[in-house]
């Protein structure tokens, strides 16, 4: 049995998601809320809000037992990038890109 929970369009870049993503696959939930909610990555606190979500889904939908649950797949995809502009010197702007993320993860026995 396997329970998802996903997370459009995060204002996180991939890159650093993944860098997070990669610490608690395969984990235990309970490791993995614990590595999650000790480390200092932006990161950490968006996947902790989706894995938690995770769980609840998993308890509430198909009565699953938390202590048994392990984190199955947690993958972050390039989401969409917001494109803004800054003035720069002699009438130029140049570009900032703001990049989004989406979060997957799965958690089961």
């Amino acid at each position: 049995m396997e329970t998802r929970a996903v997370l459009r369009g995060v204002r996180l870049s991939s890159q650093k998601g993944r860098l997070v993503a990669d610490q608690i696959r395969g984990l235990p939930v309970d490791k993995a809320l614990n590595i999650l909610a000790f480390s200092p990555k932006k990161g950490a606190g968006i996947i902790k809000k989706v894995l938690e979500s995770a769980i609840a889904n998993a308890e509430h939908n198909d009565g699953a037992d938390i202590d048994e649950l392990k984190v199955k797949t947690i993958f972050v995809e390039k989401g969409m990038v917001l494109k803004r502009f800054t003035a720069r010197a002699k009438g130029r702007g140049n570009r900032i890109v703001k990049p989004t993320c989406h979060v997957f993860l799965t958690v089961g026995n």
